[in-house]
This record gives structure tokens, C-alpha cells and sequence, in this order.
């Protein structure tokens, strides 16, 4: 999203804060934007940092076509900063390294900012050093943090930024716009419930290795149901072989997860909220060999799985634990 009236479409309560503030030059040395992946976080940074920069604006609008917001759209710009996981984790070095680049004049104006994606994945020591960064603001500094997870952030750090809640997008409304791109109603749903980012929809929905994916998740469910003693062997065997990192071992969970949602769906009566429309005999045959509560057990096994990946324990060690709490 390149202007803020296609940002309004989507975040309409930020978008209006941010250009009543760009147009009244009031603009804060520190934001913190907080919302779920896909809401448009990062889009919603650079079209500020467009808006700083761009000597064309009007009423807020960066022109989009003039050397400075080239280079922002490119990642080129000598006095924006962009700092991400290195790895699992932000680390102290880079935001010493930030702090450094920060001590220099701007190349092309007194102007910085920096925009830290991730926020909540700092180290304990990258975040008080960001602090003490914090606790110094300059008027032509302006700090950026993105963050799934706001509350993972010190609160220290949060009360020295203005908050931006961004809104969640609406899964119906995805999944329209994907259809109209061609998607099918069941992938369509699928990738709704996946993301909320078109583009990275439409990818997903290209890649042979997310459609073997998708078929492993129904596999795995079924050798539970069927064969459950030879379950280890399919993870270790089949599954761990496929999802060979843990970005990948993180989108097996969540298919997983939504495939146990399904099976809740159908015993509570809302079938028009199954995700997995095409396997629905298969959720059917799952209501049969379990119960409601081995479901929602299961469920929450696979969300704490998530976390445990999240926190760095070894991924086999995760599949493992959590078939045997499948299993049960």
C-alpha cells in the first residue's frame, strides 16, 4: 500500500491518526505498531517514512516517484535503518551498531529513523540498550517498532512510544479478493485463515512444497486415527524430512491447528467456518474417533508446540512430545 487512502481501507483509525499528525507536524519521536501478521505493520512504517522524507507531498500523500521514496521503497535510503532478527533474535550488537550509525550527521537531512521489525524478539540486553535510546529522543529522530506481540516488549519501552493498535483484517473479505485472483473457494479459505496478505496468498497457494504440506497434515491425522502406534515413525520418517526448519515446522503447526478448529467447528454446529471444505468426510471421521475434549486438548497441545518452537527447543523434540499428547 503505497498512500494512505489505500492504507485507510485497511487500518482507517491509524491511518487518520498518522496524517493528522504528518500535517500538522506533530509527529512522534517514538511509535509502536501492534497487530497481528499481515495487518500491514511494515507498509504502514515505510508510508511514514515516505511521508517524512517526500519534499512532494501533499496533504500528507508521499508522491511516490521522486529520488526519496524510490530509495525507501528500495531500502536504500542513507538515513533510514531497518533492523530485524538476526537469526531467531535482535541482538544487542545491532542496536549498538543502530545507536552508532545515529551518532553521524544525516547524509541528505538532519533527519533519521529507524525502523525495528520484530520488536518483541529483542534480547533482554538489545532492549535495555534500546531503551537508554529511547530515554534520550531526539526532535529529528523517529523510532518505529513492529510487534505481534506487544506485551513481549519491556514496558518501559512501550510507555516511551505511542501506540498503534492496528485492526485485524477481515479472513471474509480475503478471501473474496483472492477468489477474484483465481483461487479456489477452498484455498481461497485456506490462505484467508493463513494470512492476511494477498500477495504472500497468492504465492503460498503456487508452492508444490505447501500443497505436499497440506497433504502431510491430513496424513498425520489419519495414521493417528488409524494406526496411532506408528505415529512417531511417520513424524520422524515423513514429516520432520518436509518441514525441514522452523518457519516451515511453524506452518505445519498452524495447518494442524486449523484442522483441529474444524473438527470444534462441526461438533458446535458451525460447519460453514471449516476451513478444510474438501476433507470435510475426513473432520467427520475425526468426530467419530474423538471426542470434543480430546479436540480442544489436542488444539491447545499444538498452540503450546508453537510457543516451544518460538523459545528454541529442538523441533523434533517438539513433533515428538506433542504426538504422544495427540496419541492420547
Amino acid at each position: 500500500m503505497n498512500t494512505w487512502a489505500e492504507m485507510a481501507t485497511v487500518q482507517p483509525l491509524v491511518s487518520k491518526m498518522l496524517t493528522n499528525s504528518i500535517n500538522r507536524e506533530r509527529i512522534s519521536h517514538a511509535y509502536l505498531f501492534q497487530g497481528s501478521k499481515g495487518t500491514g505493520k511494515q507498509s504502514l512504517a515505510l508510508l511514514l517514512t515516505k511521508s517524512i522524507y517526500c519534499k512532494n507531498k501533499e496533504s500528507g500523500e508521499p508522491c511516490n516517484h521522486c529520488k526519496d521514496c524510490h530509495r525507501i521503497d528500495t531500502g536504500n535510503h542513507p538515513d533510514v535503518h531497518l533492523v530485524s532478527p538476526d537469526g531467531q533474535s535482535i541482538k544487542k550488537e545491532q542496536i549498538l551498531h543502530l545507536q552508532k550509525e545515529f551518532t553521524y550527521t544525516g547524509l541528505e537531512s538532519n533527519r533519521k529513523v529507524y525502523i525495528i521489525v520484530d520488536a518483541d524478539k529483542m534480547t533482554n540486553n538489545a532492549s535495555n540498550r534500546l531503551l537508554k535510546f529511547l530515554e534520550e529522543p531526539s526532535k529529528l529522530t523517529t523510532a518505529m517498532l513492529l510487534t505481534e506481540n506487544s506485551q513481549s516488549i519491556l514496558q518501559t519501552i512501550r510507555s516511551r512510544c505511542q501506540i498503534m493498535a492496528l485492526q485485524p483484517l477481515n479472513p471474509l473479505n480475503i478471501e473474496k479478493k483472492l477468489q477474484v485472483e483465481g483461487l479456489s473457494g477452498e484455498n481461497a479459505k485456506l490462505m484467508a485463515a493463513l494470512t492476511n496478505n494477498i500477495s504472500d496468498a497468492i504465492e503460498l497457494s503456487k508452492d508444490e512444497w505447501f500443497a505436499n504440506a497440506r497433504k502431510l497434515v491430513v496424513q498425520l491425522v489419519e495414521v493417528l486415527q488409524a494406526k496411532p502406534d506408528e505415529s512417531l515413525l511417520f513424524i520422524n520418517n515423513q514429516w520432520m524430512t518436509h518441514f525441514k526448519d522452523r518457519n516451515q515446522l511453524q506452518q505445519g503447526l498452524d495447518l494442524l491447528i486449523i484442522w483441529y478448529k474444524d473438527i470444534i467447528y462441526y461438533y458446535i454446529g458451525n460447519e460453514e467456518l471449516i476451513v478444510f471444505i474438501n476433507h470435510r468426510d475426513t473432520i467427520v471421521q475425526s468426530t467419530m474417533h474423538w471426542s470434543r475434549q480430546h479436540a480442544t486438548k489436542c488444539l491447545n497441545s499444538i498452540m503450546e508446540a508453537r510457543r516451544k518452537l518460538d523459545q528454541n527447543v529442538h523441533p523434533t523434540l517438539v513433533m515428538e512430545q506433542l504426538t504422544l499428547q495427540m496419541q492420547r
